[in-house]
This record gives structure tokens, C-alpha cells and sequence, in this order.
């Protein structure tokens, strides 16, 4: 949402909280209903804003400016303790870019043809899978071996093009690209580590790619029927597993011990339905258990996928339910819950923040609810009943609890408390916030917990400004929220061409993606959570910054003082420029 429409705060509240039925209330504390009361009316206008009187400018997030990137929350897991993010039940699925609009594209000649030089944001899918292969009788081991794209930046030889297959072009390796992007790097800037291709021939039209996630030394992506884990070191692939079937939803997290369930189709037929569950061991590479599940009546059938990893538990949310199964042995957990109100997306992590839609007699899953859930037993801990005419868009966090809520011309941002009771709505700032979620990036299966441009801590939310206008030399403000208040407390302007956005805080303070531009690499920065000016923690070298700019639909993680930019949806303008089209690029010391 590049703007929220209006300049007035709501009259009333988006909703209050109420208990679960009496035999399934939590102890005392923990999500007894209290009501909330009306939202105090801001000084100022807020991110949400709802007004009065419909305004004109609501509508889902864009793809931005050439150049400006919105990169995905890292950590070990591509997601901190802060955002979630996701997409109503009742939206349709985005529709698929055309070939060739994802970005990176090939060197030819020596000159790289950038299609696209923007930098957005995405996530996962979903699926449905009947078990895994390799190429060696399908004995579902993971195909090991030396292959890989990366380059040793102080070792690798000097550019020298590589012919293509068929004879007629030359295409520079990601090995020489990166060799090449080194040898021009200035003192203070960062190396680049190494740099992957798409390396997989994919149908027409291109392929969503889920992850990244991180287990100890391995970065694991997975991309149409294969799923490949790379040293972080050196980008050497470690191992690759080949799926039966198309991968069509993810979560955004692994599990701790470093598994992940992948949802993948029921057949390699283009219409096959995404009912299948595939679990992948991140640090081996090994298949362990595969499923089915039944997905009954019109809105089951039709909803998109939303993944998400609580502990050991996965659920797969559509609009009618979520079902659960048991990471560690694929066992279900719980299905369909008590009640008319059924969750249909979580956000991943320890804390189980669902999105519930509730089926009425128009029979439209129009209203909606939050609430917590025992990943463990499906139990309701508590229950937080949002206002009728609003919607679940996104959980931008699941601790503490921040939620996008929608009307069709409406937003706003809800902050509740650890016990789902009302705490604030934010308000006020430079407003013109822009927030990139999955279903700006990917075709399939959005969750409702990665978006890029927010990122929040204990006591302060923060959000990103869009540049009005890149060319004319433009950035963007990063703006923070008390979440006691819902106030804005103080905002950070980036330079200009190089807009920043908020990925996560560490450490008392929040770390931000800085976008690159023509002549000026990008990078990650920070700023203390108290405002004040903002630093470099990592700086890319400028030699870079077309190949960075090429990362046209990434996300942008930060793990252990190094950077990964990784192409959330891959394809290519002639057959095979998908396979040499850049993937993954890391940057650090």
C-alpha cells in the first residue's frame, strides 16, 4: 500500500477483544476480554488513516521506482522477532509477471542487460507434493557435489567471456562477474562473496523462489522441483534435492533444528492442485516425510496457500481453515476448529499470531478476527474480534503484535498487547508509507508475514516512506512509532536515489537496507532506536551496483555480517536466459 488514504483518523475502533467460549478461557491474564474502548483521535494523520469519507489512493503495494529496493526481515531464519506480514483471504492470487520482467538477465558481449533495476521485496508459495527424487533412481538423497557459481574474489582469473551453448553469444560466469566487481573494489567497501545463477531450466512464464533459509553453514533456496543449499562462505552448492513435483508454497522460517516443509503439487500437471507437504532437512539436504491433505468446498478449493513454522508445528492456512502437522514426523496436529471463525494464516514463529475470517450467513468470510493459538494443540488462547467492515491484511509483527487492517479504501495499523487486548493505533509521521508484501513478488501462495519496509522491537515500530521520485534524485524517510502511544517519534532521511528500508532491530538498534544507484553501491545501515544519525555497517562496493540493481524482485536478508540479495521470482525474455540469470549475491568482509 503506497499510500493510506484520507488524512482523518477513524471514528469508533477497529475492533474490540473477546474471550474464547467459557471451557476454553486461559488462565487469568492471559487473554481475558477487556474492552478496548474508542481510539483516541491523533493530532496528526497516521500511517492507517482511515477517513470519514472514502479517499482515493488506497491499493496494494506497488512496485517501486527503479532502483529502490525492499528488502525481506533476515536473521538466522530470514525472520527476526519482529514482522509478519500478510494477504486477506478473500484477495485473488497476483498475477504472474511477463517473462523477463524479474530483473538480473544475462551478460552478453561483456554488457549485462539489466531487465528491470529495481529492488522490491517477496516470499513464498504454496503446494502440494507425493514424495522426493534425486536424479539416481529416486532414492530421495540429495545429489552432493562440487558444482557451484561462486567466486573467490582475490583468486578468481580476470574476466574472460565464457562461451554459451549455442555458440552465438558470450555470457560472462558469475565467478569471472564477481572476480570483476572485486578487482575495482575501493578501500571501506565490502567484497562480493560470491554470486549464483538461476541454473535451472524453467516453463514459461518463470518460477517463484522460496527462502532464503539459514541452518549453521548452509543458505537454501528452493525453485520449481528443486530445492539447492550453498556455503555461506564460498556459494559452493552442498547439496540439491529434486522434488517429484512442483514447490508451490513455503513458511518463511525453518524450524530451530533447520527443517522445513515445503508445500508442493499433487502431479506435474500444469492444473494439478497444491495439496502436498514435502519436509526438507536444511543442513543434510535429505527428503523425510511427505502427505496429502484434502482441500473441500469452493473457498478450501480456491484460497491461496499461507505457510507458516511455529515451533514444531507447520500449518497451511486457506480461507475456510488451517490444518497443522508435526515438522518432526509430518503427524497432524488439529484441522478444523470449534466455531464458524477459522484461522487461515499464521505468522511464523514462537508466538502464534493467526488471522481468522468467520463465515456468516452471506456466507463472504468478510469478518475477521486475531487471535493467539497453542501451535501444539490448536488450542485458542485468545481471541481479538476486529471491527466489522475491517480485515486482516498483514501481520507486520507477531511480538509485539502489530496488524494491517483494511477496509477497500481504508488501512490501518492496530498494536495490540501480549494478551490480545487493545493497546494503540499509530498515527501521525511524514505519511506516504510504502510497505511491500508477498503478493508484490510472487504469483503463489502469499503468507501473511513477510513484508519489507517494517520492522519492529519491544517499544518502536518503524516504517518506510516511498521516494516520490527516484530520477529527480529522491530518496525516502524511515519513520518510528512508539507502541505505547501509537505516536511517531522521530523519522531518518536517506540519500538521494538510495532509499532506505527498515529489515530488523539488533541491539538497540534498527538495521535498514540502503538501495543502490547508478555509481553508488548500496548496503546495510543502522541507526540507535532513539533516532539521531544514521551509520554504514556494511558497505557494497560500487563495481557492484549494476549487478545489484539487477536484483529487480529480491529480498535482502542479513546474517552473521554478511548480506544476501536473492531473486524472489526468476524468468527470462528468450528461452534459457533463465538459467544464467542472477539468483543470489552475497556481500561481507
Amino acid at each position: 500500500m503506497s499510500q493510506p488514504p484520507g488524512q482523518q483518523p477513524p471514528q469508533g475502533e477497529f475492533g474490540a477483544p473477546y474471550g474464547p467460549p467459557p471451557e476454553s478461557f486461559p488462565p487469568p491474564g492471559q487473554g481475558t476480554a477487556q474492552p478496548s474502548g474508542p481510539y483516541t483521535p491523533p493530532a496528526q494523520p497516521g500511517p492507517y488513516t482511515p477517513p470519514a469519507q472514502p479517499a482515493p489512493g488506497y491499493g496494494y503495494p506497488p512496485q517501486p521506482a527503479p532502483g529502490y529496493g525492499y528488502p525481506t526481515q533476515p536473521g538466522p531464519h530470514a525472520q527476526p522477532t519482529q514482522p509478519g506480514y500478510g494477504i486477506p483471504a478473500q484477495q485473488p492470487p497476483p498475477q504472474p509477471p511477463r517473462p523477463g520482467g524479474s530483473g538480473g538477465g544475462r551478460f552478453r558481449g561483456g554488457t549485462r542487460t539489466i531487465v528491470g533495476a529495481v529492488l522490491a521485496v517477496a516470499l513464498l508459495a504454496g503446494g502440494g507434493i507425493w514424495f522426493a527424487l534425486d536424479g539416481d533412481a529416486g532414492s530421495g538423497k540429495p545429489t552432493a557435489g562440487p558444482a557451484h557459481s561462486s567466486g573467490q574474489p582475490d583468486t578468481s582469473p580476470s574476466p574472460s567471456p565464457t562461451v554459451s551453448k549455442g555458440g552465438d553469444e558470450d555470457l560472462i560466469s558469475p565467478a569471472e562477474e564477481t572476480a570483476a566487481v572485486n578487482a575495482k573494489r575501493k578501500p571501506g567497501e565490502a567484497k562480493m562473496l560470491w554470486l549464483q545463477k538461476g541454473g535451472v531450466d524453467l516453463p514459461q512464464g518463470g518460477e517463484d523462489v522460496y527462502g532464503p533459509w539459514f541452518s549453521g553453514d548452509t543458505v537454501v533456496t528452493a525453485m520449481y522441483r528443486t530445492v539447492t543449499g550453498y556455503d555461506i562462505n564460498d556459494g559452493s552448492r552442498k547439496w540439491s534435492l529434486r522434488l517429484s513435483t512442483t514447490a508451490c508454497a513455503a513458511p518463511s522460517q525453518p524450524t530451530d533444528d533447520g527443517r522445513i516443509v515445503l508445500g508442493v503439487k499433487r502431479t506435474t500437471a500444469g492444473d494439478s492442485e497444491c495439496n502436498g507437504l514435502q519436509m526438507v532437512d536444511l543442513d543434510t539436504g535429505k527428503a523425510g516425510w511427505h502427505k496429502t491433505y484434502v482441500r473441500q468446498g469452493i473457498w478450501d478449493g480456491l484460497s491461496d496457500l499461507r505457510m507458516s513454522t511455529n515451533g514444531d508445528t507447520v500449518t497451511v492456512g486457506r480461507t475456510s481453515r488451517s490444518d497443522a502437522f508435526r515438522v518432526s514426523d509430518g503427524k497432524a496436529v488439529f484441522g478444523k476448529l470449534p466455531g464458524n471463525c477459522q484461522p487461515f494464516g499464521f505468522a511464523s514463529g514462537e508466538v502464534a499470531i493467526a488471522a481468522a475470517s468467520c463465515q456468516t450467513a452471506a456466507d463472504d468470510h468478510k469478518e475477521h478476527q486475531v487471535q493467539r493459538i497453542d501451535p501444539a494443540t490448536g488450542k485458542r488462547l485468545w481471541t481479538y474480534k476486529v471491527k466489522k467492515g475491517w480485515q486482516v491484511e498483514q501481520i507486520y509483527s507477531a511480538d509485539p503484535i502489530v496488524i494491517s487492517l483494511k477496509q477497500p479504501d481504508k488501512w490501518g495499523i492496530l498494536v495490540l498487547n501480549a494478551d490480545g487486548t487493545y493497546r494503540t493505533q499509530l498515527s501521525g509521521g511524514p505519511g506516504d508509507y510504502q510497505v511491500a508484501c508477498d503478493k508484490a513478488l510472487i504469483v503463489k501462495g502469499p503468507n501473511l508475514d513477510n513484508c519489507l519496509g517494517v520492522a519492529a522491537d519491544a517499544d518502536t515500530f518503524y516504517m518506510a516512506t516511498k521516494a516520490v521520485d527516484l530520477k529527480a534524485g529522491d530518496g525516502n524517510k524511515v519513520a518510528a512509532f512508539d507502541l505505547a502511544t501509537g505516536k511517531h517519534k522521530w523519522s531518518v532521511r536517506s540519500p538521494a536515489q538510495q532509499p532506505l528500508t527498515p529489515l530488523r532491530t539488533e541491539g538497540g538498534k534498527l538495521l535498514m537496507y540502503l538501495g543502490a544507484a547508478r555509481n553508488k553501491g548500496g548496503g546495510i545501515a543502522s541507526v540507535p532506536s532513539t533516532g539521531g544519525s544514521w551509520g554504514m555497517v556494511l558497505r557494497h562496493p560500487v563495481s557492484g551496483a549494476p549487478t545489484e540493481r539487477g536484483f529487480s524482485l529480491s529480498r535482502i536478508t542479513y546474517v552473521g555480517g554478511r548480506s544476501y540479495l536473492t531473486q524472489a521470482r526468476i524468468s527470462g525474455i528468450e528461452d534459457g536466459d533463465e538459467i544464467e540469470e542472477r539468483s543470489m549475491a552475497a556481500f561481507g568482509s
